[in-house]
C-alpha cells in the first residue's frame, strides 16, 4: 500500500501516559485507520481530508489503548539472548543449544545448531546464525510455496527472503513473494500459515469474506495459527535491533 507524507504529529493521553501518534495521508485509503506496532502509532486518513484525524484517534482511544498495553507487555517479554556457545534459539518451534565445533560446515540436530568455527572466525556467531537461519528458511518457504501454489493453480514471479522488522510476509503488485526469515524460528505450520496466506493475496488482494474461505480450504485450522503468531511473535525476536 502506498502511504503519502506525514502531515502532522500529537499526542494523547490514555491512563496517564502520553501516546504520541503521526498522521499520514494516502492516496489508496479509502477509511480512516490506525496502525499501530511496536515502534510507533500511525493514523492513515483518506487524501481527501474529510476526516478529522484527532477526533478519529478520540473516538478509539479504548481500542488503541488495548493496542498499546500489548506492546508495552512484548517489549517487557523480548528475549535477552547472547551470541554465545551454550545459548539457546528456537528453530522451527524448538529450542536448541548454540555450539561452535571444529566442522567441516552448519549443521542442526534435534537438540544443536553445530556452527563451524572457522565460519565464525572469520565472521561472528551473530552474523553466521543468521546466514544459517535465512538458508533454513529459503528452502521451507520454496517447499511450502511450491506445494500450496500447485494446490491452489496459481502461480508467482519470484520469491524473496526479506529481513523485514514488522511484517512476516507479502505479496507485491507484480505477484513476488517476500517472507520474513525469522519465521523459521516458529513451528513450521506457522510458517506454512504466512506462505499461504500471501499466496491467497495472488487470487484476492484484500482481507474479504472471499479471501479467508480460500485461506481456510488450504488450512482448516488457519485461526490456531495465526493467533500462535500473534501470542509468540515475541519469542522469533533474533536480537534487540528487532524491537
Amino acid at each position: 500500500m502506498g502511504v503519502g507524507n506525514t502531515r502532522a504529529t500529537a499526542k494523547i493521553e490514555i491512563a496517564g501516559e502520553q501516546i504520541e501518534y503521526r498522521v499520514v495521508e494516502s492516496a489508496d485509503a479509502t477509511q480512516p485507520r490506525i496502525d499501530v506496532d511496536i515502534h510507533e502509532v500511525k493514523v492513515v486518513i483518506p487524501e481527501d481530508g474529510a476526516v478529522d484525524p484527532h477526533e478519529f484517534v478520540r473516538e478509539n482511544t479504548d481500542w488503541l489503548a488495548r493496542k498499546w498495553r500489548k506492546y508495552d507487555e512484548y517489549r517487557d517479554r523480548a528475549p535477552d539472548r547472547t551470541f554465545e556457545p551454550g545459548e539457546t534459539f528456537p528453530y522451527q518451534g524448538d529450542d536448541h543449544t548454540l555450539r561452535v565445533r571444529d566442522v567441516d560446515e552448519h549443521e542442526i540436530t534435534d537438540e544443536e545448531i553445530v556452527l563451524a568455527k572457522y565460519a565464525v572466525q572469520e565472521s561472528s556467531i551473530q552474523d553466521e546464525l543468521e546466514a544459517l537461519f535465512r538458508e533454513q528458511a529459503r528452502t521451507l518457504f520454496e517447499e511450502v510455496a511450491a506445494e500450496h501454489a500447485d494446490e491452489m493453480g496459481v502461480e508467482y514471479e519470484g520469491l524473496a527472503v526479506r529481513n523485514q522488522r514488522t511484517r512476516w510476509g507479502s505479496c507485491s503488485p507484480k505477484q513476488n513473494l517476500s517472507f520474513n526469515w525469522r519465521l523459521i524460528m516458529a513451528p513450521p505450520e506457522i510458517a506454512e500459515y504466512v506462505v499461504v496466506h500471501e499466496l491467497v493475496h495472488l487470487r484476492e488482494q484484500n482481507h474479504t469474506n472471499r479471501f479467508w474461505r480460500i485461506v481456510r480450504e488450504q488450512l482448516p485450522d488457519y485461526r490456531e495459527r495465526a493467533n500462535w503468531l500473534e501470542e509468540h511473535s515475541v519469542d522469533l525476536i533474533f536480537t534487540e535491533a528487532d524491537l
